[in-house]
């Protein structure tokens, strides 16, 4: 059977970021390299009844139980590459051939993320190959996942193909596999439940109640709602089974929920919680009396005080993500003839909210908005607008995750090409309705803005000894410029969703 146009083209651009890839594996790694390691040697070395209480390094196992057996699978590969990758008091181990097994493993990995990609678009049917080109490069070249994945290191690129899965088999209406996909994912890492309500509501309102002709839900199908019930629960229980079982529930669920950290993560992620943060230093700056707080950048030590606003407790962050989270769920489940692209914004919206408003947010998740936003913005060219304004400040608030010298001209160099591809995309799809989008001035401004701060950071900085004692200026102005745009753009996203 001769392969698609569509499984081609996908497959190249698959094969361009694979080569790319393998660039950056000498490229600077973070400490989640040896967490991934560490995670590797106990799951290998102990038995499951040890893995969420092994203590040798600090970074101990955080993740639910099926990424425990992803590494555990790993673990087997990695001793036969080297030994010395599954040793439990091997900290810090860093061998060429640990690196190498290490880089491969996360690029193997991105396989599911293709088949993800040929799978969406062969569901759209695209009628040309520059569509399927410029789905493809948006995913698969995504900026985040190549900063993140293969230079600092992390495992997202699978778990995004999952995510991608289970929206396109909810496009396609088969819910079933599209709440055992998302089951799936839940249990390899916990921060998709950002985006659980939207699964739950659209699978509650499309699989679980019968529809009137106009609309309006009629009756509760109690055999479908067993049905999705059956397939959740069962894969729950295969992940959490064992350690119910040895009684350790409550601490397995202390290791994914460690409320004690505190309100921001060690650096910044550009949401409310940012500006809310900036402005306590700028009033304790110019005379405002500071409490007996401290800095707001504790991200491991633990739980520290705001000087001048008030501090913020777990409970209101929650209540926070809550209400912003709403409008769009209760929009999805009122609307007559909702369709899969409604969930999609929706989907979109939560994960907006829980990053917006979430208690001690990474980062490295307002990807969880970024990579299904490029999908919803090839739909409806109003959101392509959004979805390029929100690349850019996403994609360099990520910046300060790579801070050696070596890798500014990389990050410029991997950035540029994407936003420039997203600018130029819709001209490339002539007479697709892409066209009808353009960028406001205000939202030249801003990008212009932006990249000013960043030949700022990047270049200007401390050279020479200027401002060199302030070494936190950077990071600053980068969270505060990219949290304005997030803002910015999760404004627009949800006021287009309401109106229509």
């Amino acid at each position: 059977m001769s392969l698609s146009q569509t499984t081609i083209t996908s497959t190249v651009v698959f094969a361009v970021a694979t080569c790319l890839k393998l660039l950056l594996i000498p490229s600077y790694h973070s400490t989640d390299f040896e967490v991934h390691r560490n995670w590797l040697a106990l799951t290998h070395s102990l038995p499951p009844s040890e893995w969420y209480y092994e203590e040798t390094s600090k970074w101990t196992l955080d993740y639910p139980p099926f990424f425990a057996w992803f590494e555990w699978v790993l673990s087997w590969l990695a001793a036969v590459a080297d030994p010395n990758i599954v040793k439990i008091d091997n900290l810090d181990y860093g061998a060429p051939s640990c690196v190498l097994f290490q880089r491969i493993s996360v690029i193997m990995s991105d396989l599911v993320l293709l088949y993800a990609v040929i799978q969406y678009c062969k569901w759209k049917k695209f009628d040309g190959d520059l569509q399927s080109f410029v789905i493809s490069a948006l995913v698969l070249l995504n900026t985040g996942l190549l900063l993140v994945d293969h230079i600092h290191f992390q495992y997202n690129g699978f778990l995004y193909g999952i995510l991608l899965l289970s929206i396109v088999k909810m496009l396609q209406q088969k819910h079933v596999q599209a709440a055992g996909l998302f089951a799936l994912l839940l249990n390899l890492k916990h921060i998709y439940i950002y985006v659980a309500p939207a699964f739950f509501v659209y699978l509650l309102k499309h699989h679980c109640f019968s529809s009137t002709t106009s609309g309006s839900t009629r009756r509760f199908l109690h055999v479908k709602f067993i049905e999705l019930a059956a397939v959740v629960v069962c894969i729950f229980t295969l992940s959490f089974g064992p350690f119910i079982y040895y009684g350790q529930l409550s601490q397995v669920l202390s290791r994914l929920f460690p409320f004690k950290r505190g309100l921001c993560h060690a650096y910044w992620a550009p949401n409310f919680w940012t500006l809310y943060s900036a402005l306590d230093i700028l009033l304790a700056t110019i005379g405002f009396s500071p409490g007996e707080g401290g800095s707001m950048t504790s991200g491991i030590v633990g739980e520290m005080k705001l000087q001048v606003l008030p501090s913020i407790p777990p409970v209101l962050t929650l209540i926070l993500t809550a209400t912003a989270t709403m409008p769009s769920l209760m929009k999805l489940w009122k609307k007559h003839n909702t369709c899969g692209l409604d969930f999609l914004h929706c989907l979109i919206l939560c994960g907006y909210a829980s990053f917006m408003f979430g208690w001690h947010v990474h980062e490295k998740a307002i990807m969880m908005v970024t990579m299904p936003m490029c999908l919803l913005a090839m739909e409806d060219g109003r959101l392509w607008r959004i979805f390029t304004i929100l690349s850019t400040a996403a994609h360099i608030s990520l910046f300060p995750l790579l801070f050696n010298t070596a890798e500014k001209l990389i990050k410029v160099f991997l950035f540029v090409p994407y936003i420039m591809m997203a600018l130029t995309s819709s001209t490339l799809l002539k007479g697709n309705h892409l066209l009808q989008w353009e960028l406001k001035s205000l939202d030249v401004v801003y990008t212009a803005g932006c990249v000013l701060v960043q030949i700022y950071c990047l270049f200007i900085h401390g050279v020479g000894g200027y401002l060199s004692y302030l070494e936190f200026l950077p990071l600053l102005f980068t969270s505060v410029t990219c949290a304005l745009g997030v803002t910015w753009t999760w404004f627009l996203t949800i006021t287009l969703y309401l109106a229509t």
